[in-house]
């Protein structure tokens, strides 16, 4: 046996449905990326870069490396061009946790980005299966009523459940429940404080 057919025996094969979603998301990564300049692509690998160990590696090198060759220098007797308490390497540490800053903000742009468009894509196929579901619902029920073999019910449980739920309704219970809740927390000690010098300057006698 070849290793080609070996590898095609260990591989298992996905169903056509699940290597069409595989596809579909890996085209939402590339398109993504492609959509990306050449300035983008170049910040996304220094970000990439920096988060690596082998950075704060190097970065702990060149900062003992300053210093030490700095206290070298001063105690031999020579001028140190950075003695301590070292202004420019603090300088240079500022400036270049502002840039690294800079670059983690940008990447975490173009990550929410495609963090947003997962979401619209889960949310609308979420609301796709519901509706294929509702329908099914309303299939079966149907085949249920024409069916002579089987005894005529009815099923309120079935029939609600065979009514697509609406979008807008769904999104106008969870607000308001969201309003509910937070009308119901718990007051807190600034309240309470409060409540109780408005009721001392109640209850205290009129000058």
């Amino acid at each position: 046996m070849t290793e080609a057919v070996a590898a095609q025996v260990d591989t298992p094969i996905l169903p056509a449905h699940i290597e069409d979603t595989i596809q579909a998301i890996a085209k939402l990564h590339a398109d993504h990326r492609q959509e990306a300049g050449r300035l983008q692509r170049m910040v996304e690998r220094l970000t990439a870069w920096i988060g690596r160990p082998q950075f704060i590696a190097a970065l702990t090198v060149i900062v003992a490396l300053w210093i030490g060759s700095n206290l070298l220098v001063r105690s031999s007797g020579v001028f140190a061009w950075d003695p301590p308490p070292f202004g420019w390497l603090q300088g240079l540490v500022g400036l270049l946790a502002l840039y690294v800053t800079v670059l983690i903000l940008t990447t975490q742009r173009r990550e929410d980005q495609l963090a947003g468009y997962r979401e619209q894509l889960t949310l609308e196929l979420a609301i796709l299966g519901e509706q294929k579901t509702a329908k099914i619902i309303e299939l079966l029920e149907e085949m249920r009523r024409d069916n002579p073999n089987l005894k005529n019910r009815v099923d309120h449980e079935a029939a609600a459940m065979a009514v697509a739920a609406d979008p807008q309704a769904v999104l106008d219970a969870i607000k308001e429940s969201t309003g509910t809740v937070e009308l119901m927390t718990p007051p807190t000690d600034t309240d309470l404080v409060l409540v109780t010098k408005v009721r001392e300057s109640e209850d205290s006698p009129e000058t």
